[in-house]
């Protein structure tokens, strides 16, 4: 997350390239149970797996970030944010 804006601090970034990082080895594995042709159980259960982590990846990221990830491209502030648009925020990700 290279750039000039504040954002996670080092070990929340750490946190959260690791878990991309394993997610991204688990998608790797359904590619090749899918292309070894392994069973639809095997599968499913190792994309779940590939989901939830991508799942707190992301909630990593808000956590740890939340006063920019609700900034707007319009440069207002969290606290213009309302009810509603909190909530879709969080829902992105769900």
């Amino acid at each position: 997350m290279p750039g000039t804006h504040t954002g996670p601090s080092t070990e929340a970034r750490t946190a959260v390239l690791k878990r991309l990082r394993r997610a991204q080895g688990q998608l790797g594995g359904v590619i090749a149970m899918i292309e070894d042709g392994r069973s639809c159980r095997d599968v499913v259960t190792q994309l779940a797996a590939v989901s939830k982590a991508l799942d707190r990846a992301g909630f990593k990221i808000v956590a740890t970030s939340l006063q920019e990830c609700m900034t707007s491209p319009d440069g207002r502030s969290a606290d213009d944010l309302s009810a509603e648009e909190l909530e879709k925020l969080f829902l992105a990700l769900a």
